[in-house]
């Protein structure tokens, strides 16, 4: 499991990159990739491309990211997610909290 993270050069939109098993294992490397930024981003994107596994913890972690930038108001993306993946999202009703592609 490895998650990275980067900030778009104007500092707007931060971009989190899981790679294997995203579970309770990644939960402070998971909140260090957004609470260890300088600025508060207006956008993140929770590139999933690598994601091997997802389980209810992750799920935790996502809602907790959620928390963190704004509640209802947060502009998150989940994208590039496997089909596994998309039907754990799916499933717990993900869609109606965050914008999947």
């Amino acid at each position: 499991m490895t998650i990275s993270s980067q900030l778009s050069a104007d500092g707007q939109e931060l971009t989190i990159t899981i790679q294997g098993r995203f579970d309770f294992n990644a939960h402070q490397a998971f909140r260090d990739a957004y609470q260890r930024v300088d600025c508060t981003p207006k956008r993140y994107v929770v590139d999933l491309s690598g994601a091997t596994y997802l389980d209810s913890s992750a799920l935790g972690m996502l809602l907790l990211l959620r928390d963190h930038a704004g509640g209802d108001k947060a502009d998150i993306r989940l994208i590039k997610c496997n089909p596994d993946v998309r039907k754990v999202l799916s499933v717990s009703n993900f869609e109606q909290l965050f914008a999947i592609a």
